[in-house]
């Protein structure tokens, strides 16, 4: 699988147009502090208790905007009292945009860049501040890391069909979740059983062939008694062409889940998600010579080229992932929880791609694939209370966690016959295939510590972690081993002043380390990278209002940085890179009908140390300027439209900085219907139709190599139909 890493202008013009656009107060409450806030007072939580209820009715109202969050604490904190910089997409935002993946429903966010890969989906690569380590390392599932495998292809992925809410913390994390990208992480969170009745079924139709089902069924179970119970069933079934010729996608998933409340004081969630994706897509990139311009021999190549070889391609996956969410609560202040996942994951994988050119219209081709089983279990054991000491009052957390993987299988490898790639056929070539067994084991055991401490308007954030991890490559065929072990302690520091007006100033100090297993040119692994950054911040929400404006400034330094040689099955080090970089964020219900949103992200990165060759130039595929606006107005009859703008600025095609890939803008477009509102026998009825690119635009999302270019994807549109009972 293809792995990538890494990744001043008009600052202020850009947040005065944000703040004077995004806070305008609306009518609608501000919430109170929750029960789990920390509070000077037991007075005041004995108040918040009784104001819950209100807070959600609250927080409904808001299409897009979130108060709250969970992952970059392990304990419920208000955004505003947070010093990280923290995006939230929504369920609603998901339901407005309709992306068919994770790293899709991130185009709106801050910090996030998404065209890795192009208009390929079967994996979600997501960059945050520039750095790219892929979606092993900064994608988290209810708590858990999903655990895939970064040096194969057995990479997981849940689609967003299924989650509640994606938050997006960016900077170094692995003081609570151990071994993390730099960059920050995704928090997904799945749809968990409502004890009020929902259910909703919807079918979905568009252009490439597009066809799919879903459904979401929640409600109680049993209500009364000593036990009370609620479930949820959730799933789907889609499949469609994708833009690239000979390709498909196709998925299925099932999600079921059981909630047991065992009177006041013990909750039990089971959970399981059940994927099968028989297709996973193209996954491949062209020459910058023949995408980015016509400078060789005057022609460029088209976005519908496959380059593989049909009936041969293939990739195949099995995800079954099974796991429990324990909670007892000891009284109002101390509870204790567990979080387990065990995983199952199998991948199949036969690809003929393109590299380099063989003639003047001749692409060279090779043959790689491989067989994949990965076991993987995580656990993660945290008791949390409430107390004061004084004048502070504390909310601490403290946890032991412990994962493992083994992913084993082997690869193939061999050459194709070249490919013309103005006027391809196929069926012309003979692969031999040359197999390797392997075995990679990874082994992490981390003791965590974590106190948030209010003491009047100052909120203080105070964090330790230390690690022990093990991994190693096992070589099956050549008998030999390539191990690391070793120890690693990181912190983050943080501190708030909440000012009465709705400002939050905020400034923090965080680290993370991430041990890989990355092979260099010796098949020798590599040193874990380690990243440090500084931080600071303001948060703006004006009191009353359901808007909130928040701008981050950060310097953030990898050391021990390894680069994918493409083509090859090893990395080479690339010595120290420094990420600095301004992020803007807006978002606001401005009234009953009118919601808005919008980003600006000014990313500045370069090679500090390493090659002579790289110092001082910029990482591909770290765009140095993207914004974003996204707006959504709900009619009275019934009719809403939502319209979103998203722009990535010029990025570097290679390493060292020959070559630029242009910048784009693209226009996004959603249109829904409450067919109810036209006819009483339609009631539950609606109808949604989302545009992505909608004005067709042909461009080049990202480069990984002067060799590797990739497609961004064409106009593709959807219809759904859903009815909700």
């Amino acid at each position: 699988m293809s792995s990538y890493f890494l990744i001043q202008s008009r600052r202020g013009s850009a947040l005065a147009l944000l703040c004077a656009a995004f806070t305008s107060p609306a009518p609608a409450q501000s919430p109170p502090a929750r029960q789990d806030a920390p509070d000077s007072t037991s007075e005041a939580r004995d108040a918040i208790e009784t104001l819950d209820e209100v807070t959600v009715q609250a927080q409904r109202q808001a299409r897009y905007l979130a108060r709250w969050s969970t992952g970059v604490t392990k304990a419920d904190t208000p955004l505003l009292e947070t010093p990280l910089s923290v995006s939230v997409v929504s369920r609603q935002q998901i339901d407005d945009q309709k992306p068919r993946s994770v790293s899709e429903a991130l185009r709106y966010t801050p910090g996030a860049f998404v065209g890795l890969v192009g208009s390929a989906d079967r994996y979600d690569y997501i960059a945050l501040r520039g750095f790219i380590d892929n979606s092993t390392d900064n994608s988290i599932l209810d708590g858990l890391k999903l655990l895939g495998d970064s040096a194969g292809y057995n990479s997981l992925q849940i689609d967003p069909y299924f989650l509640e809410r994606i938050d997006v913390f960016r900077g170094p994390s692995s003081v609570l979740y151990g071994r993390a990208s730099p960059g920050g992480f995704a928090a997904l969170t799945s749809k968990q059983p409502q004890f009020d009745y929902a259910r909703s079924i919807e079918a979905t139709f568009g252009t490439r062939r597009q066809s799919g089902a879903a459904f979401d069924f929640t409600g109680p179970l049993r209500e009364d008694g000593e036990v009370r119970a609620a479930y949820r069933l959730v799933g789907l079934g889609r499949s469609s062409e994708t833009q690239v010729e000979h390709t498909r996608r196709e998925r299925y998933a099932l999600a079921p889940s059981l909630l047991l409340q065992f009177g006041e004081g013990t909750d039990l969630l089971l959970q399981a998600y059940l994927q099968h994706d028989p297709d996973g897509g193209h996954h491949s990139g062209v020459p910058a010579d023949a995408t980015l311009d016509t400078t060789h021999n005057g022609r460029r190549i088209s976005p519908r080229l496959f380059d593989g070889e049909p009936g041969r391609d293939a990739y195949l996956r099995r995800e079954r992932l099974l796991g429990y969410q324990f909670e007892h609560r000891f009284g109002p202040d101390w509870s204790f929880r567990q979080h387990y996942r065990h995983v199952d994951s199998d991948v199949a994988l036969r690809q003929v791609y393109g590299y380099g050119w063989a003639s003047a219209t001749e692409l060279n081709r090779y043959y790689t694939g491989g067989d994949e089983a990965l076991r993987a279990q995580a656990v993660d054991n945290q008791v949390q209370g409430r107390f004061e000491t004084g004048a502070f009052a504390h909310t601490l957390s403290l946890g032991l966690d412990y994962q493992n993987r083994e992913n084993q299988g082997y690869w193939l490898s061999g050459v194709a016959a070249p490919l013309d790639a103005f006027s391809p056929r196929y069926g012309q070539s003979r692969i031999s295939e040359a197999r390797n067994h392997w075995r990679h084991d990874f082994e992490q055991t981390g003791l965590y510590l974590h106190d948030q401490i209010a003491l009047r308007q100052w909120r203080f954030s105070l964090s330790g972690r230390g690690d022990r991890v093990h991994m190693a490559n096992i070589d099956r065929d050549h008998a030999t081993r390539s191990s690391w072990s070793g120890s690693r302690f990181t912190s983050r520091l943080g501190a708030v002043y909440l000012f009465g007006n709705g400002l939050s100033p905020y400034l923090s100090y965080s680290e993370s380390f991430n041990p890989n297993l990355y092979v260099g040119r010796d098949h020798r692994l590599l040193e874990p990278t380690e990243s440090r950054q500084n931080e600071i911040g303001l948060k703006y929400q004006p009191p009353g209002s359901e808007s909130l404006v928040s701008i981050a400034a950060y310097d953030l330094v990898q050391n021990h940085v390894a680069s994918r040689v493409l083509a090859t099955n090893y990395h080479e080090p690339a010595g120290q890179v420094r990420s600095r970089g301004l992020e803007l964020e807006a978002k606001s219900q401005l009234g009953e009908r009118f919601s808005a949103m919008a980003s600006y992200t000014y990313t500045d990165m370069e090679y500090e140390r390493g090659e002579a060759a790289y110092r001082g130039k910029t990482p591909y595929q770290a765009p140095r300027h993207m914004a974003s606006l996204w707006a959504d107005y709900a009619f009275a009859g019934g009719l809403g439209v939502g319209a979103g703008l998203r722009h990535v600025g010029s990025s570097w095609a290679d390493r060292i900085n020959t070559r630029k890939v242009p910048a784009y803008t693209l226009m996004d477009l959603s249109l829904r219907y409450e067919l109810g509102r036209a006819s009483a026998a339609l009631r539950g009825l609606s109808l949604r139709v989302n545009a992505n690119n909608l004005l067709d635009k042909r461009y080049v999302a990202s480069c990984a190599s002067l060799l590797y270019c990739y497609y961004g994807e064409e106009r593709n549109v959807t219809a759904t139909v859903r009815y909700d009972f």
